[in-house]
């Protein structure tokens, strides 16, 4: 009978421990993934005071930021609004300032570094080696390789509402996208936490869409003349 107890609560409690550890598990995924994406914006700050754009190599930059640089601009002068209010309210409370203008500084930090994000990592075409791409990003927290061979058309197309789909991929940049990539084969795009996701469509956004879109037709052509 002793045997036959301890049996069941063995088993009842087993469960209960795996759920608990894969709880955590996903928990330190989830700040792991959320530290590389801060650490990602901050580095970008110092690559946009060094003018050292991220992961071109031999292709060609295509830049996508300049629709959202008044908005960011805006963001910024809340938060600094915001610091100077929150220091005239607890200036007699001078520890829990400190605390608050030391959150204020760190988000202001996050604000500017989402712009130099978007500066230094450009959209990127290279069509010049064996294995030729379209690197779609939006900030630190996108990178969509695309092989050529994958894009079965592209178009300008300006969209400015976005429903979730299954199998599309919204960039929007100032809550719109300027250029549809319709593909044969689905790409796979892991989400802001690193969920895994297959699309067809991607619609994103570029300050010079017509320049983009020829450019890619052209990379096109010179992909089918090859292949």
């Amino acid at each position: 009978m002793s045997a036959a107890a301890d049996t069941v609560t063995t088993a009842g409690g087993s469960p209960a421990s795996g759920t608990s550890a894969s709880g955590a598990a996903r928990t330190l995924r989830t700040v792991r993934h959320l530290v590389a994406h801060e650490v990602r914006l901050l580095a970008s700050i110092a690559r946009w005071v060094a003018r050292r754009p991220h992961g071109i190599g031999r292709g060609r930059a295509f830049s996508y930021g300049r629709g959202q640089g008044a908005m960011m601009f805006g963001f910024g002068f809340v938060s600094v609004l915001e610091s100077v209010c929150m220091a005239v309210l607890l200036r007699n409370h001078p520890a829990v300032h400190r605390v608050v203008f030391a959150l204020d500084v760190y988000t202001l930090l996050l604000i500017v570094g989402m712009h130099a994000a978007s500066v230094t990592r450009p959209h990127v075409l290279d069509d010049t080696g064996d294995e030729a791409f379209l690197r779609v990003r939006r900030a630190a927290h996108v990178d969509v390789r695309v092989p050529l061979a994958a894009i079965s058309s592209v178009r300008r197309e300006l969209v400015t509402t976005h429903e979730k789909r299954d199998g599309r991929l919204d960039l929007a940049i100032g809550a719109q996208t300027t250029i549809t990539l319709e593909l044969s084969s689905p790409v796979r795009h892991f989400t802001f936490l690193g969920r895994p996701k297959d699309v067809t469509t991607i619609r994103f956004h570029a300050d010079e869409p017509e320049a983009l879109v020829r450019e890619i037709r052209a990379a096109l052509e010179s992909v089918q003349e090859l292949t």
